[in-house]
């Protein structure tokens, strides 16, 4: 496959979980917009802003946004959450209908772009108890991404000297100490979440647990 052919298969699926995350958010009541997420200190109708605000800053704005931060990143991502975030919860899940076929991103690495979709649509699912998973070949494409680099969390580092496997996919990497689970669990460990070390298992896990430890 082409690298123009494999953005856009990665964008598909980006698309799809925008989707179907829209279509879960529309039935929120306003108490479980305000409620914490996984991702830090961030409610759900942060992480939401957050993603649209991915969606559209292009690189430029980007780099503009982060300079005038003086690269504290903790104040880059305040501030766009504030850009993007609505006057209203409403206009908060409008403006993330409007982005939801968007290719804007502040790089090339369209798998990480899927990823943000795919880490924190389970960021606001998990606490919520809303049940609906990413497909596996999202989770699988994001996992592999994540097991081969540090990009925007510490991924690979986290799983260094030890062996993945999905228990219900195509994903494996590294070697050493066997961590299993679903596609989604891996993903999500590598992704800092230490919520999904319940749902592993393997000789390495506690390795894992204690890299992911706060």
């Amino acid at each position: 496959m082409s690298n123009i052919a494999a953005r856009e298969t990665l964008w598909t699926l980006a698309h799809a979980e925008r989707a179907a995350l829209a279509e879960d958010l529309a039935l929120l009541d306003d108490r479980q917009w305000r409620e914490k997420s996984l991702c830090g200190d961030w409610v759900v109708e942060d992480v939401v802003a957050h993603l649209v605000a991915g969606a559209s800053t292009g690189r430029f704005r980007w780099l503009a946004s982060v300079l005038g931060a003086r690269f504290d990143f903790d104040e880059h991502n305040r501030r766009l959450i504030a850009r993007h975030r609505g006057a209203t919860l409403a206009q908060t899940l409008d403006r993330f209908d409007a982005i939801r076929t968007s290719t804007t991103a502040a790089s090339g690495h369209t798998a990480a772009w899927l990823g943000e979709v795919v880490v924190h649509a389970q960021d606001i699912r998990r606490p919520l108890g809303l049940h609906r998973t990413p497909s596996i070949e999202a989770s699988t494409q994001v996992a592999r991404f994540y097991a081969q680099r540090d990009f925007t969390v510490s991924s690979r580092t986290s799983i260094e000297g030890l062996r993945l496997e999905a228990t219900d996919g195509p994903f494996t990497a590294g070697s050493g100490p066997l961590v299993t689970g679903t596609t989604l669990a891996l993903t999500m460990a590598m992704a800092g979440r230490s919520a999904y070390c319940a749902d592993l298992s393997g000789p390495g896990l506690t390795t894992l647990r204690d890299r992911l430890a706060p």
